[in-house]
């Protein structure tokens, strides 16, 4: 049997896509000086962060391909 009366589940959704509000949103609140400090700090933090690893890193990333000093020496000394 066909219900009248009853919204159908999803047809708010249909609603909300075809609603235009001219209602407009309050104005954003500006951040304080004190909240822009935190997020320069912050941004500071994680960029020297990320430097400093990169710093401590590199010689362990370095390849060498020479032979090490201690063997050439023993090849030499044995021929």
């Amino acid at each position: 049997m066909f219900r009248r009366g009853e919204p159908e589940p999803f047809a708010p959704d249909v609603e909300a896509q075809r609603f235009r509000s001219n209602v407009t949103p309050p104005p954003r609140e500006r951040p304080s000086v004190g909240e822009l400090a935190g997020r320069v700090l912050l941004t500071l933090v994680v960029v020297a962060g990320l430097i400093g690893s990169m710093l401590l890193a590199a010689p362990a990333l370095d390849v060498r391909l020479e032979e090490p000093r201690g063997q050439q020496q023993e090849a030499t000394e044995n021929r």
